[in-house]
């Protein structure tokens, strides 16, 4: 390498940026030939990530949601920088230190709203019922975000804990979580890892032990330069024995998957939804000369049957380090019982179940925030819920009403076929910004296929 970069140096057309021809181009084609996730990280680069290591998360305490150009206020949590300010449920943000939202698709607001999570912004606000635009300065404050972010029954004695990522405080969380639910004297748990991108392996090692026998193999860890290590529940776990559902799906990735394929090897839980991503590496950082550094796939993790998690991503290279066994995929692996299990990558769930499909009406309703705008102008005639809240057949009416001065007049069919899951939306999202999310989660979980097919497999449906 350095014979050729000598002669082009020497007698190439044109003078080369030495800068370049290494760091953009010599050691990033290099590592092509790797994975998609082996990087090198220049100075710059490098140092930004020791930074991104060392920030914490901040944010101003607002609970939204996201359409194309719209940004609209579901809750504000109590003491945050948006209560103090006064924003409200319903307010919509309009533009963000003068950048207009309306631009925007979801990818771009995710993006905007990061972003300017670590500095001071000044909002838009349009308030239903004002005719003036409010403006709020707000200061980002460092924010305690559980990673355990849902607890509540989806049935008789039967829980449902919703888990977002794996943090340093996820086992202690979630066996919280369970003690408030009733403990070992819990019927059955639905616990749902959709959406869960993983995080940290101590935490996904702990969460497993939550469930499986002590000495039980959580998962092994193997790779050409390192150790095979097997990981083991601790002598002094002491699980609970009430049965498990665990809902997966294409984006449950890297320690979520840990847990779920320990659980799903061992006969210990049930899992329901989609194929997940199928990340399972171990990604080692080391510091390099000049101050660059550079992050390697070192390993992979193995669930207790042998299969890999991590998907093959080519012909040869990683793909070799994932291939099964000789002989036929449901031979090489299989529970503790027998029941064969597919390998390959990722997990695949005992009970295939995709979400549901929208309809034109939901879509229409949903990109109008129709069913935000009804909850809002509804919960300001209607300050106060009682507890036995529900969805009148009148209250529909008025709902429908609401959408034809809207211009949005469904079909007798298309409204008679989607009036369930419409009185059900209308109810979450009434909820959402009357008591919180939390309670408008609840709803949700009730029309949810794959709960509901979790609570078929617990025997609680």
């Amino acid at each position: 390498m350095a014979h050729v970069y000598a002669l082009i140096e020497r007698e190439a057309a044109e003078s080369v940026d030495p800068y370049e021809a290494f760091y953009r181009g010599a050691i990033p084609g290099m590592l092509r030939q790797l994975d998609p996730h082996s990087v090198f990280f220049d100075p710059a680069q490098f140092e930004q990530l020791k930074e991104l290591e060392r920030s914490t998360r901040k944010g101003f305490g607002s609970v939204v949601s996201l359409l194309p150009g719209r940004v609209i206020v579901l809750q504000t949590l109590s003491g945050t920088p948006s209560a103090r300010a006064g924003i409200e449920p319903g307010d919509e943000i309009l533009a963000i230190n003068g950048i207009r939202l309306d631009w925007l698709d979801v990818d771009q607001l995710v993006g905007l709203l990061t972003e300017f999570r670590q500095r001071e912004v000044r909002l838009d606000v349009r308030r239903p019922g004002s005719a003036r635009l409010l403006e709020f300065v707000l200061t980002p404050e460092e924010m305690q975000s559980p990673s355990v972010e849902r607890t509540f029954f989806v049935g008789a004695g039967v829980g449902y804990i919703r888990v977002a990522s794996f943090e340093s405080e996820t086992g202690k969380q979630l066996k919280e979580a369970i003690e408030k639910l009733g403990g070992r004297r819990l019927r059955a748990l639905v616990l749902d890892l959709r959406d869960n991108a993983g995080g940290l392996l101590p935490a996904a090692l702990e969460t497993a032990s939550l469930f499986l026998p002590p000495k039980s193999r959580i998962l092994t860890i193997r790779g050409r330069a390192t150790q095979a290590d097997e990981v083991t529940v601790p002598e002094t776990a002491s699980p609970y024995a009430f049965p498990v559902a665990i809902l997966v799906n294409g984006k449950t990735a890297s320690a979520a998957e840990i847990v779920a394929g320990a659980l799903q090897d061992h006969d210990r839980a049930t899992l329901v939804g989609e194929p997940s991503f199928g990340k399972g590496l171990v990604q080692s950082v080391f510091p390099l000369s000049e101050g660059t550094g550079l992050a390697l796939t070192t390993a992979f993790y193995y669930t207790p049957s042998g299969r890999s998690i991590q998907k093959p991503l080519r012909e040869g290279r990683l793909g070799n380090a994932t291939t099964l066994p000789a002989g036929p995929e449901e031979a090489a692996h299989r529970t503790d019982s027998g029941r064969p299990l597919k390998g390959g990558g990722g997990l695949h769930p005992d009970h295939l179940v995709h979400p549901p499909a929208s309809t034109r009406l939901r879509l229409v309703l949903e990109a109008t925030a129709s069913f935000t705008n009804f909850a809002t102008e509804y919960l300001r005639k209607t300050p106060s819920l009682p507890e036995d809240f529900e969805v009148t057949p009148a209250l529909l009416d008025d709902f429908q009403a609401f959408l034809s001065q809207r211009n949005i007049r469904p079909g007798v069919s298309e409204w008679s076929a989607d009036r369930d899951w419409i009185r059900s939306r209308l109810e979450q999202e009434i909820l959402n910004q009357a008591l919180g999310v939390e309670k408008g989660d609840e709803v949700e979980a009730r029309r949810d296929p794959q709960v509901l097919k979790a609570l078929e497999v617990l025997g609680a449906g």
